[in-house]
């Protein structure tokens, strides 16, 4: 398939998407209402995620851009402006790389912090709800 078929291929799929009216977020139609009770937010599920994002970024790491590749576009090699704008674009695309390694990290960062709040969010939500259960008071049959 060539990409002009693939390409209007998807764009079909969208509007067929769009047509129908029911955006969906997580396999769910935009009008669920309430609660989802089949998402169930876990400690350990948040935190695989904040190693995910880090191991994306070790991924990335690896396959930096190599700086030295530039060196085969330099005077006298090639022309004054195309050396130039060789240099340019590696600059750009080692910004890009470092800001995308920085967005990683950050990311990872934060959802490790939102890991770490949700734990102890639930541990006293469940406290709370130990305490209750174990806090009952004899009600005698006669005054219910």
């Amino acid at each position: 398939m060539s990409f002009e078929q693939e390409w209007a291929q998807l764009k079909a799929d969208a509007s067929a998407r769009q047509a129908d009216g029911s955006m969906r977020l997580n396999q769910l139609p935009a009008d669920f209402g309430g609660g989802a009770p089949d998402l169930v937010a876990k400690a350990d599920s948040i935190n695989g995620n904040a190693n995910l994002l880090v191991e994306i970024a070790g991924l990335l790491h690896e396959g930096r851009p190599d700086a030295e590749l530039t060196t085969l576009a330099r005077n006298p090699r090639a022309h004054e402006d195309v050396a130039r704008q060789v240099e340019r674009f590696a600059e750009f695309a080692g910004d890009q790389f470092l800001d995308t390694m920085a967005l990683f990290a950050a990311l990872s960062t934060r959802l490790r912090m939102a890991g770490g709040d949700f734990a102890e969010i639930e541990d006293a939500t469940a406290r709370r709800f130990l305490e209750a259960v174990l806090d009952g008071r004899y009600v005698s049959p006669g005054t219910r």
